[in-house]
């Protein structure tokens, strides 16, 4: 807290004598009136800071109670709420539906394991990238647990709430500003000196006190209680109407800037954060070297039943911000950061049957339906066996006692066979259980050959394409599709365009309104971006960001489409397995012809490409918030302009544009290196102009 905001505080009447009288609200004016309610704001959020993030309140809840029922009379009486009152944590109106909203800046995933060699494998790993570097600094890592909940983005601006989101895809994810706003460990003001932009990351969760205490109460009024701690987490966070939220017990704690300031550490983030009224977990360290890292892990495993959250590992990051972005991130995870787990909590039980089940790549994961047995705090009745591979190794069969755990505290799975009483090792198949076409194995996989002339790849296939991951058609979900593909009306992606309002309503469970609005969605899908339609697709390995590649590369779907391996191994991200995957897909038969008819229905939207274009051979990086941009849009501009988007200044990049509230680690590099300087907005696009890229003036 900054001597100002001390001060603040301590010539606060409700701080100094938070027992004082109050005289009848019918006595005052509105001016005084206003000016009681706003030192009883600050006095309720200093308590709040003290109670939830210092741990040490001064009140008891008596005297808090008292305080805030005044502030909301007062609000009441004479209408003068504001957004960033205590009293707004109730909750506001019910909404229809979450909307999407873009991050500030990408929330990405973290590789992990749970063998120490893995650990030890990461630190040679991030001595090998800095020997690459200029970086000569001690390398020290920062250890932190890792949290079982649920993780969002929380933005303020001028130090006031203002919206929240779950991580999503890591682009985009559900706005729950308001579910969020009334978690009492989420601060409506900031305090201190903050910058005037701030995005962080949190981790929402139920502390198990609470959880058991909601769950006892869910049981007692005889609805179903939630399986565990998360799920409750995540259920209550995306509730629809915000006063649900406002009654269950959510905290989170904060553990990273995303955008609006740098830092030189993150263990001065972690110090910082308290100070801005953000609550930190106190279970974090510095250390010297990998090995103290492990300890550190081995530590929080000894004690992890007894802390009042759930986790299923720590996060070991290198201390050093500067060291963190030579080393950068690859597609899909920093470099810099290593998650390691604890072992999967296990329990006994007995094999009933093995089924296998058909991915929409024709992929064949075996599972093993049990006696249902807890495992975590969950009740779990089917574990995952992997493939065939798994099963050989693993010996087991119908009537076998089996280990059963959760992988990563989340995914069943057998673990060993305990008690092989049963009748035999399960023989896999050789027939694909759906469609009877012969099965292929790669490796320690199984593959159904039939392609999409199978049904369970020709569902999965169509739910893939109308998904959130896909093309985003609203109203066609797993059951739906069951239904369009039992009643004949679709068999493939492309039979959905032929879909009539006609068809739908004769089905069960059809209005004229639902099937009127799937119609007009699908007609809104008939123009999808190039590399939302190769998502889409579900080409094995091809998520969003290899697709966006393939759109940059090579602009058109005809251009991918006959693109030889050595060709797609051009493109930034693709190997030689990820080639070989998109080329046996192009050339199977069956996906021919479903691509041939669907294109018949479908105009993906050529795009702009990186090769040749006005910025070629040019690298950029941002630092701090840019006004009428997020960080995404930014990269975006460039990269669609043929130019290149990095998260770390060196002596290849041409240019760091400077946004608001930057700190001084890439301005230092840029220094180093000689990189120029782009101040802002204006100076960035000016550059652009002069490169020939159009912006809006």
């Amino acid at each position: 807290m900054t001597d100002e905001a001390a001060e603040t505080v301590e010539t606060n009447p409700y701080v100094e004598d938070p027992t004082t009288e109050f005289d009848p609200v019918d006595a005052l004016s509105e001016d005084a009136a206003r000016e009681q309610a706003a030192a009883l704001r600050e006095a309720i959020r200093y308590h709040d800071h003290r109670y939830y993030v210092e741990n040490d309140p001064v009140v008891d809840d008596r005297v808090y109670d008292a305080l805030f029922s005044r502030l909301r009379d007062l609000e009441e009486t004479f209408d003068i709420q504001t957004a960033d009152s205590p009293t707004q944590r109730v909750g506001g109106a019910p909404r229809d539906e979450l909307p999407d909203v873009e991050h500030v800046a990408t929330m990405g995933s973290v590789d992990q394991g749970g063998d120490a060699d893995e650990v030890r494998e990461f630190d040679r790993r991030v001595r090998d990238g800095l020997d690459d570097t200029d970086y000569d600094g001690d390398i020290e890592y920062y250890c932190e647990p890792k949290f079982d909940g649920l993780s969002v983005e929380v933005v303020y601006e001028d130090g006031v709430f203002q919206r929240a989101a779950t991580r999503g895809d890591g682009e985009v994810g559900d706005d729950v500003t308001a579910n969020v706003r009334t978690i009492p460990t989420v601060p409506q003001r900031l305090r201190g000196n903050y910058p005037d932009f701030l995005a962080v990351r949190g981790e929402i969760y139920m502390p198990k006190p609470a959880f058991q205490a909601y769950n006892r109460e869910l049981v007692e009024r005889g609805d179903d209680p939630f399986a565990n701690p998360r799920n409750a987490a995540a259920g209550t966070l995306r509730q629809l109407d915000p006063s649900v939220t406002a009654e269950r017990p959510l905290s989170v704690f904060f553990f990273d800037v995303l955008a609006g300031t740098d830092f030189d550490t993150r263990r001065e983030m972690h110090e910082t954060f308290p100070e801005w009224g953000l609550r930190v977990c106190e279970k974090t360290t510095v250390v010297d070297d990998i090995e103290a890292a492990i300890d550190y892990r081995d530590a929080r495993l000894e004690e992890r039943d007894d802390l009042d959250y759930e986790t299923d590992g720590v996060v070991v990051s290198v201390d050093d911000i500067d060291a963190c972005d030579e080393l950068g991130a690859t597609a899909r995870a920093p470099r810099w950061a290593f998650a390691y787990k604890f072992p999967a909590r296990s329990e006994h039980t007995t094999v009933r049957d093995v089924v296998v089940q058909v991915g929409r790549t024709g992929r064949l994961t075996p599972v093993a339906l049990m006696d249902p047995v807890q495992v975590g705090g969950v009740t779990v009745s089917r574990a995952s066996l992997h493939n065939p591979a798994e099963i050989e190794r693993l010996g087991v069969g119908v009537g076998d006692e089996v280990r059963v755990r959760r992988a990563g505290d989340v995914i069943p799975e057998v673990a060993a066979v305990t008690d092989p009483d049963g009748d035999g090792h399960f023989e896999f198949p050789e027939e694909c259980p759906v469609c009877g076409s012969p099965v292929e194995r790669d490796g320690p996989m199984a593959f159904c050959t039939g392609g999409l002339g199978c049904r369970a790849q020709r569902e999965r296939s169509v739910q893939h394409y109308a998904s959130r991951k896909g093309l985003d058609v609203d109203g066609i979900g797993e059951e739906r599709v069951q239904q369009l593909l039992d009643a004949d009306l679709v068999s493939d992606v492309a039979d959905l365009y032929e879909l009539t309002v006609d068809d739908l309503t004769d089905l069960e469970g059809w209005g004229e309104t639902s099937a009127e609005n799937l119609v007009a969605e699908l007609d809104d899908a008939r123009e999808p971006p190039l590399a939302d339609f190769l998502t889409a697709l579900g080409i094995p390995e091809v998520g969003a960001t290899v697709a966006a590649s393939l759109a940059r590369h090579f602009g058109t779907f005809e251009t991918v489409r006959v693109a030889d391996e050595g060709e797609l191994q051009a493109v930034d991200d693709i190997g030689p397995t990820v080639a070989r995957e998109i080329r046996e897909f192009f050339d199977s038969e069956a996906n021919a012809d479903v691509l041939d008819r669907l294109l018949t229905h479908v105009d993906p939207q050529k795009a702009e490409t990186s090769t040749g274009g006005a910025l070629a051979g040019v690298t950029f990086v941002f630092t701090g918030s840019l006004d009428g941009y997020t960080r995404s849009e930014a990269q975006d501009l460039v990269e669609r302009t043929g130019g290149s988007a990095t998260s770390s200044v060196s002596s290849n990049t041409d240019y760091l544009v400077l946004g608001d509230n930057t700190g001084q680690t890439k301005q230092d590099a840029a220094d180093e290196h000689g990189v120029p300087t782009l101040d802002g907005v204006d100076e960035f696009e000016t550059k652009l102009r002069e490169y020939g890229v159009e912006t809006a003036e």
